[in-house]
């Protein structure tokens, strides 16, 4: 299969927005050739706990969980999710000051954009204690 662009963004918990301190949380991937949007998602409870043990895991977790949902066009995950997948992106990775928070969009090359996205999910956000 011949190589093909994609942009990406790491999905982040901002504890206290204020601090500005982040835990890598996930990643979004958008390949518009391919006509592949996928999120994944691996949040590390303790070290969000200890930037701030105030933080309520539960919701943040909730909010983690959408995004993935959102990617793939689940019609139960709101009317975001019924947007074309290219405007689906978009919407993900728009700048927040929130709790949750994507990153500046990045580019890429790759052959499988699920393999690129497993791989960033490996390089950006796993730890010893996320991974599966």
């Amino acid at each position: 299969m011949p190589s093909t662009s994609f942009d990406y963004a790491v999905v982040r918990v901002v504890p206290r927005v204020d601090r500005g301190e982040r835990i890598n949380a996930g990643v979004i991937l958008h390949c518009r050739e391919r006509r592949f949007l996928a999120a994944r998602i691996a949040f590390d409870r303790a070290r969000a706990a200890a930037l701030d043990p105030a933080l309520d895991l539960d919701e943040v977790e909730r909010a983690l969980a959408i995004i993935p949902r959102v990617a793939a066009g689940d019609p139960d995950a709101g009317p975001v999710a019924r947007l074309d997948q290219a405007e689906r992106f978009h919407w993900l990775v728009a700048p927040r000051s929130t709790i949750v928070q994507p990153s500046s969009v990045h580019s890429g090359i790759c052959e499988d954009p699920d393999a690129a996205l497993q791989r960033l999910m490996s390089t950006m956000v796993l730890t010893p204690s996320t991974i599966p």
